[in-house]
């Protein structure tokens, strides 16, 4: 009977789906489901869908619900962490200052100026959950959704003794879209994955021992299909593999495709071109957030079910309980040397086996030439900023955003130090006390 906490339960969709799957394993439908969350009303609507879950099941798992952080994670052997420290006025601040100097993030919470400022006032809050994991359950495993994962994850890695792996849906949800390209089934594709998280590549591609490149590379031929995943197919074209984030998410992490007004007119697949705005972006997670906390739940109680989808979470729970063998994409510590040709103080995104033994990183040997430059640049963007808030060194941080790559397209040193400034001023209330 696994004691599972959920920090950060009232983000209801993502953890209404989280409980289902951990629930529609036999082995885990006996399971403590802890869910905490500061907000009262949003952890009341997702403790009424895990409830129904369990009723609509008939299964031996218990549901509670808490505000108290402490109390959810006392014995716990799973943590799950889906938190967002600070809410919208933050978020909004990372989104138009930048904005307003030419820096055009796509969603900014992962790199660029969003990303960091996000992770540094991010950071506080999840040492102090590994505090307390350290005092209430040092031997649980720390599975974190939260963004931006890299960052977050390295800070883990660097200054708690919490086992952590980081994990996220990009990879599947590539697989999906690649085997939709190329005309095969999902789940006939062999692949290896590996870089750092949103920054990885499908290093190899498979079906029944065939390379899918050559396909993959004959569908961008089409234009239907070249539109709906633009940049995507122009980072294969130009450096010979396939990343794993969205086109419109890796349009952030590189220089090429933000700064120049023809090149995002160019780019009109998959309604890129539309979602280029920040101010769009910003304006669909303000509604989609006001939504959340409508006191009408919109979800039918009767009808939810154990159903699985395709995070990784419940698999990795039920290898580690059942000593079932699976591999998986996760993000981990690249202290066994996973990734020859990146640094061992960095969180890579990589293969792992999950068993009974817990989480053993695969090795990729060293990332090809061509790609391995981006990750390396995100990995010391986010080891410097990792190092900004740990030692509470503005200059450090300061750093980190000029080492990122769209702002570097975007300004000058000056204006980026500039930005820099107004933006610690503008989150001063969330961030460490940087000197």
């Amino acid at each position: 009977m696994p004691r599972i906490a959920f920090i950060g339960a009232g983000s209801i969709v993502f953890a209404r789906t989280l409980v289902g799957d951990i629930l529609s394993f036999d082995a885990l439908a006996d399971s403590e489901i802890a869910l905490m969350d500061i907000d009262e009303h949003r952890l009341g609507q997702t403790r009424r869908v895990a409830e129904a879950i369990v009723d609509n099941e008939d299964l031996d798992a218990t549901v509670e619900a808490t505000t108290d952080r402490r109390e959810a994670l006392a014995g716990a052997d799973y943590v799950l962490s889906m938190i967002n420290v600070g809410g919208t006025e933050p978020f909004e601040n990372e989104i138009r200052i930048p904005e307003s100097y030419g820096v055009e993030q796509a969603i900014g919470d992962t790199v660029g100026p969003g990303g960091i400022f996000r992770g540094l006032r991010t950071i506080p809050t999840m040492l102090d959950i590994a505090a307390d994991m350290e005092e209430l359950c040092p031997d649980a495993l720390l599975l974190n959704y939260t963004n931006p994962m890299s960052i977050l994850c390295t800070a883990m890695f660097e200054a708690t003794d919490v086992e952590t792996v980081g994990l996220c849906h990009s990879v599947p949800h590539t697989a999906s879209a690649i085997a939709e390209y190329v005309g095969v089934p999902a789940d006939e594709l062999d692949y290896r994955v590996a870089g750092v998280n949103h920054v990885a590549w499908f290093l190899a591609l498979e079906r029944d021992g065939e390379d899918l490149y050559p396909a993959l590379r004959e569908a961008a031929t089409d234009p239907a299909t070249y539109e709906r995943d633009t940049v995507r197919f122009e980072m294969l074209e130009h450096f010979g593999y396939f990343p794993t984030e969205s086109s419109h998410h890796m349009s952030e992490y590189v220089p090429y495709f933000r700064t120049d007004e023809d090149t995002i007119e160019a780019m009109t697949g998959t309604d890129y071109a539309e979602r280029m705005s920040t101010a769009t972006y910003l304006e669909g997670w303000k509604e989609r957030s006001a939504k959340r906390d409508d006191p009408d739940l919109d979800v039918d109680l009767d009808s939810v079910g154990a159903e699985r989808s395709e995070e990784y979470a419940s698999r990795l729970i039920h290898s580690v309980e059942t000593d079932t063998p699976r591999r998986m994409n996760l993000n981990v510590s690249n202290g066994t040397g996973a990734v020859g040709n990146l640094p061992d103080d960095v969180c890579v995104e990589v293969p792992v086996l999950a068993d009974g033994t817990g989480v053993t990183p695969c090795s990729v040997g060293d990332l090809p030439t061509s790609i391995a430059a981006f990750p390396r640049q995100h990995a010391t963007v986010y080891r410097l900023a990792v190092e900004g808030a740990l030692e509470n060194d503005r200059e450090t941080v300061h750093r980190a955003v000029k080492h990122d790559p769209l702002t570097a397209a975007a300004c000058p040193l000056d204006e980026i130090h500039e930005m820099t400034e107004e933006l610690i001023e503008a989150n001063e209330a969330y961030l460490p006390d940087l000197r």
